[in-house]
């Protein structure tokens, strides 16, 4: 089902640089987000990372505007007068007025300034205001919807404060919490050019959430009636008018650019790409180090974990995980459970020597650390305090010996208390039961789906499957007793990411593992999925693997997620490595300072709608060029059947010095030159100015 585009939408070419002559002095950019300074979910991540980006841009002219919430303010936040003149007339005339709206910045990276708004401290408005929403556009929101009020409070309040503000306003508002905002603006006719994004349209994720089979009736929907069946009409209504309203209209990936324009009945004018902020390294073997440092801490968690069980090579371990929020189905956990069960079964009639743990990293209602657990990481580190304690004893009388200038006898070295210690201990690590699957106690136990998963296809962690599963349903913390390890540095540790998502609008877990130089399985229905297999000709030979769950049923889809796994485990340590190495070059793709052009765009798109009397917007046609594609590496040969994916071609000669024939570094650098391929998209101001994209990356 593609979408027409009228724009060049993400057809990456690199965006190198925009050749703007247009004068930012006079205009004002604010961005308005309920997670601003708030951290909610994802947009939270996209704003806080884009912000230093969009800060040198805009300079002083740059606000971002959000909830008051004392809590976050307290450590996010520095509080200070505003300096702009005229905002601090507005801001001055609110708080007279009975609102509370305080001026800051924001202490992450760039430093931008924020305008937050106490929507609790204005409720005594709320009814009065509900009735104006109702009189204007036939909208009506329920008292017991807590959340909705808090967007009606919000949506006018920050209408106000856009209201009070000179001409050449650009307003940029994320999501349906922040849109009845953009709403009030449109119909009130200030001079604001206004764009709308939506992340993830509301009815989508509740049609997801209830085993919809979301994609093949998407044009079949009723949807006032689907939004009226879950109670959620109020909640459609402001999200709809918002993406009519807008000047323009923009989501982050085409997957969601489809939905949209089904289910909130308007075609996106672009698609604005989440990015990250890429550090990038000096030399390619200091992200290869970090990953071989955080590989070790996870082993030492392994270790204990699987006391008295320890019958598998750690050299010959593979880690795999999933992580965020606790969708079962949404997040494609049920087809990862399931392609472990097959990939188990390939592993033991291959008579395969390697092991893979599966780590599950999503947040459920737990009462403790499961003790069972505890006490593996409490043997842990009592056998390795005993082996300490016997080399001291060992080192002594070996150094003492080699004083006297006599070779040691080494049977008189270890004496009968330190084979005493050392069988103490050993009997210390034996195990009347299983390692445990779960690493917490869980509330509901047994109405939980992975547990239950796992219990229907018997992956139990016995010592004869070659697949483990741990289930971690807490998310990830350098404090804690039993994995104490951030989630940056466990992504790190990891071989594998693994997120076969049904609803996935971007996907901002795989693209952390690829800026890692961490491989992923992603899929065709999410936005990382779909902007990958755009631009790269052969995701898989990168480390990203694109599962078809559009195309395929869920059987056929697992065989594929269990073929790709299955190859994964075949690869050596060597191929893992320049496999790792050409993930991470794709981190290019993924940084702000390119993707942040699509926000340019759609900020110039916007401006020349609003004000078409000072900006004239060409229309681009996209047939008329094409996006980069990274070409296949030339180490790889092309892509055969799914029994033999795409991966670095395996070989004898991989694990001797023949493998010194391909020179990886070329490679990179051939990269590097293919991506500056030129492409343009251009804007123009009626006062002679010429706004171009040029393409390639520098």
């Amino acid at each position: 089902m593609p979408l027409a585009r009228s724009l060049s939408v993400t057809s990456l070419s690199g965006l190198e640089e925009w050749d703007e002559e247009f004068d930012l002095e006079d205009a004002v950019l604010f961005e308005i987000a309920w997670e601003v300074a708030n951290k909610v979910g994802g947009i939270y991540t996209v704003i806080q990372t884009k912000a230093r980006l969009t800060a040198e841009e805009w300079g002083e002219n740059y606000f971002l505007v959000g909830p008051y919430v004392e809590s976050n303010v307290r450590t996010q936040v520095e509080l200070i007068e505003p300096t702009n003149p005229t905002l601090r007339r507005t801001i001055d005339k609110m708080n007279a007025s009975g609102c509370k709206v305080y001026f800051g910045r924001w202490l992450i990276e760039g430093s931008p300034y924020v305008v937050l708004i106490d929507v609790a401290f204005t409720a005594w408005s709320l009814d009065r205001w509900k009735a104006e929403l109702w009189d204007l556009c036939d909208i009506g929101v329920p008292w017991f919807d807590r959340e909705a009020n808090d967007a009606v409070l919000f949506g006018f309040l920050t209408a106000w404060l856009l209201g009070e503000e000179p001409p050449h306003i650009v307003a940029h508002f994320h999501e349906w919490l922040a849109g009845l905002g953009l709403v009030l603006c449109r119909h009130r006719q200030l001079p604001i050019a206004t764009i709308f994004t939506t992340h993830a349209t509301l009815l989508g994720r509740y049609l997801c959430a209830g085993n919809v089979d979301f994609y093949n009736n998407l044009a079949e929907f009723n949807v006032d009636k689907e939004a009226g069946d879950r109670q959620i009409y109020h909640r459609y209504c402001l999200e709809r008018a918002a993406a009519h309203c807008a000047h323009v209209f923009t989501t982050v990936s085409q997957i969601t650019a489809i939905e949209a324009e089904h289910l909130l009945k308007r075609k996106p004018d672009i698609v604005t790409p989440n990015g990250l902020n890429v550090k990038k390294f000096q030399a390619v073997h200091e992200f290869q180090n970090l990953h071989a440092q955080s590989k070790n801490r996870i082993q030492e968690f392994v270790r204990g974990h699987f006391y008295g069980n320890l019958d598998f090579n750690l050299d010959k371990c593979l880690f795999l995980f999933i992580a965020g929020r606790y969708e079962f189905s949404n997040k494609g956990a049920d087809i990862f459970l399931e392609a472990l069960a097959r990939l188990n079964y390939l592993l033991r009639v291959n008579h395969s020597d390697v092991t893979v743990i599966a780590f599950f990293i999503m947040p459920a209602r737990t009462n403790n650390f499961n003790v069972e657990t505890l006490k593996g990481q409490a043997v842990r580190k009592q056998l390795w305090d005993t082996a300490q304690t016997v080399k001291e004893r060992f080192g002594k009388k070996l150094y003492e010996s080699l004083l006297v200038g006599q070779l040691p006898d080494v049977s008189k070295i270890l004496d009968k208390e330190d084979f005493t210690i050392m069988k103490r201990a050993i009997f210390a690590t034996q195990r009347q039961c299983q390692p445990p699957i779960c690493t917490h106690n869980m509330l509901e136990d047994s109405s939980d789906p992975i547990l239950n998963c796992v219990r229907r296809i018997g992956l139990f962690n016995s010592s004869a499957d070659r697949v483990k599963i741990i289930f971690h349903p807490e998310f990830l913390s350098s404090t804690s007793p039993l994995l104490p390890m951030d989630y940056e540095e466990f992504v790190r540790g990891c071989h594998l990411g693994v997120f076969p998502s049904y609803y996935e609008p971007w996907g901002y877990t795989p693209a952390e593992c690829t800026v890692m130089g961490i491989p992923s399985v992603s899929t065709n229905l999410s936005g990382f999925g779909c902007f990958m297999e755009e631009h790269i000709a052969d995701p898989s030979a990168y480390g990203i693997y694109i599962l078809d769950r559009r195309y395929r049923g869920v059987d056929e889809s697992c065989n594929q997620l269990t073929s790709f796994l299955f190859q994964f485990c075949k690869q050596s340590r060597r191929q893992r490595i320049i496999q790792r190495n050409r993930t991470e070059r794709l981190s290019d793709l993924l940084d702000w300072r390119y993707l942040g052009r699509y926000y340019i765009a759609a900020r110039h798109m916007a401006l020349a709608k609003a004000f078409p009397e000072t900006y004239l917007y060409e229309p681009h046609d996209p047939t008329s060029t094409t996006g980069f594609r990274y070409p296949r590496p030339a180490s790889v040969p092309p892509s055969p059947a799914l029994s033999r994916h795409s991966s670095p071609h395996h070989s004898e000669a991989e694990d001797n010095e023949e493998d010194e024939r391909y020179d990886e570094d070329l490679e990179a650098e051939k990269d590097r030159v293919n991506i500056r391929q030129p492409h343009t998209l251009g804007f123009k101001n009626k006062n002679t100015l010429i706004c171009t994209v040029t393409g390639g990356f520098s």
